[in-house]
């Protein structure tokens, strides 16, 4: 990954960060490549892994579940606050009748196991495959239109 993974005193401190606002979003290096070009020695892979998919599953898991966060903290951490950041007007708005409709849809209660098939991706570099993990994207809907359904890429 690039930041590489850091020490437990560092993950926890994180942790605190988002719990107390001192962080204000949640992002992912989601860097995904062909399993060919991570077959390589260590020094000559490339950076990166498979980090979008799995990002909400990993937020309630590890930030809901463990108590340092609400569930509405952590989507508002990875939603309407990276975009308002980003000055994306656009995104991160309510739902309304005639607005282009921006939006995932989640089911909280889903526990899954990371299987590393990399679901929509078609890379499969995954460094959390057999971790059980709770929450998931059922559906992401850009500008109206169906991309995502059941982890389907649409387009």
């Amino acid at each position: 990954m690039h930041p590489p993974l850091r020490s437990d005193h560092d993950v926890a401190a994180v942790k605190a960060g988002l719990a107390d606002r001192t962080i204000d979003a949640i992002a992912t290096d989601h860097a995904p490549h062909t399993p060919e070009s991570k077959d390589l020695p260590f020094d000559q892979a490339p950076p990166g892994m498979l980090g979008l998919e799995y990002a909400l599953a990993l937020g309630f898991t590890e930030l809901v579940d463990r108590g340092d966060m609400t569930e509405p903290e952590v989507i508002a951490a990875m939603s309407w606050r990276p975009a308002a950041i980003a000055g994306m007007a656009e995104q991160g708005r309510p739902v309304s009748e005639g607005e282009p409709a921006n939006l995932v849809v989640i089911d909280p209660s889903a526990r899954w196991i990371v299987d590393g098939t990399g679901g929509a991706s078609r890379s499969r570099n995954v460094p959390y495959v057999g971790r059980q993990v709770r929450g998931r994207v059922r559906h992401t809907i850009c500008a109206g239109e169906p991309v995502v359904l059941d982890g389907e890429v649409t387009r």
